[in-house]
């Protein structure tokens, strides 16, 4: 009989019907002839928790419909017979539609959960003991967190903002554990990436979107980011280069998106493909085992450089919003000196000044050192 308390066991009639059929004499089930699917299946967002097919606890579904209704699980909702689940998603089944909101707790909700736990588990008692002992290093996972956070300090944050960095470094330290974190957990055998799931990643780059602008605005003035629009361009190309400008300030926030989602599920979607591969053949277990672990390593690489390439690209981005405004001081400075030059020559023309030295002293911009 089927687990009716797993909410995957809908799909045991349809397993067990292609279990009855022939598989061509290699002594499999038919239903196990596409174990790609099977595997790839767990990349997906689910409403339970599960350790490979062990399951552990469902996650409840709570919908916006008419009211709020809230569920223990996908069995005990379909079994009010008000809703069902159509290929993951909730539908009504009266109106075949999905209800208006659904607020339910999935497997990539959980682990993101269970990523904030551990970063706050480790930097709350981490700050607590330097409150304690001042500057003294400290020992074990302590001081290879403390290694990291230089590392973002000097190396990320710092070179890409400047002096300015130093009061945004806790939104950078943010980025780097939370994404690191939520990374390494989708190497957990049964765990989910939430990193995988592009609302996840999306999330995180529309607060980078959000820091960015900020950043800006605060920096050189409603007045100079609006400026900055223009591209420093004449007027008559306003039209032209302001909506190339916005776009691209959505741009930036799509690419990091993107990136972290795609590298994260293509890295997954290869692991798992070798793993699959065992279930075919026992001829290609060998390779399937080998490839399988040169991916697990290659993936430890990769879930920390795309932590680190995420939190880089988003400095990079703030540091060029903020640094319009010493752009625009540059060239004001420029126009300064030009002027000067002009104004000399334009004396010595009609031969009105008495020393060159001094002539161009007097026309030095305010705060300027003469030479």
């Amino acid at each position: 009989m089927p687990d009716t308390t797993n909410p995957h066991s809908q799909e045991a009639p349809h397993q067990e019907q292609h279990n009855g059929a022939a598989d061509h004499g290699n002594g499999h089930a038919a239903g196990a002839e596409n174990p790609f699917a099977a595997v790839l299946s767990h990349l997906g967002d689910h409403r339970e928790i599960t350790f490979g097919h062990i399951h552990l606890f469902n996650l409840p579904i709570m919908l916006v419909d008419d009211g709020l209704h809230i569920y223990p699980s996908v069995h005990q909702m379909e079994a009010e017979g008000k809703y069902a689940m159509d290929h993951h998603h909730v539908i009504n089944v009266a109106t075949k539609k999905p209800p208006v909101l659904d607020l339910s707790i999935t497997s990539m909700v959980f682990y993101q959960w269970v990523a904030m736990a551990i970063v706050l588990a480790i930097f709350i008692p981490m700050a607590r003991k330097y409150k304690k002992v001042g500057v003294k290093p400290l020992g074990g996972i302590f001081a290879a967190m403390e290694m990291l956070i230089e590392y973002v300090r000097d190396e990320i944050v710092t070179p890409n903002i400047g002096k300015d960095g130093a009061k945004m470094l806790p939104i950078f330290l943010t980025f780097f554990f939370f994404i690191l974190v939520m990374n390494y957990l989708g190497l957990v055998p049964g765990a989910h990436t939430a990193t995988g799931n592009i609302n996840v990643t999306a999330g995180l780059s529309i607060i980078a979107f959000f820091l960015v602008q900020i950043a800006s605005i605060k920096k050189i003035g409603i007045g100079g980011y609006l400026k900055h629009l223009t591209g420093g361009t004449p007027i008559f190309l306003w039209p032209i280069m302001i909506p190339v400008e916005i776009l691209g300030l959505f741009t930036k926030p799509f690419a990091l998106a993107i990136r972290l989602y795609a590298n994260m599920v293509a890295g997954h979607v290869i692991l798992l493909s070798f793993i699959a591969l065992t279930f075919m053949s026992a001829v290609f277990i060998p390779v399937s085992v080998g490839f399988s672990l040169f991916i697990y390593l290659l993936e430890l690489l990769v879930a920390f450089l795309q932590a680190y390439i995420f939190t880089t690209l988003t400095a990079v981005f703030t540091g060029m919003a903020m640094a319009s405004h010493d752009h625009h001081e540059e060239h004001d400075s420029h126009s300064d000196r030009h002027a000067t030059v002009t104004d000399v020559v334009t004396e010595m023309a009609t031969g009105d000044y008495d020393d060159l030295s001094d002539e161009l002293r007097k026309h030095q911009p305010a705060g300027a050192v003469a030479h």
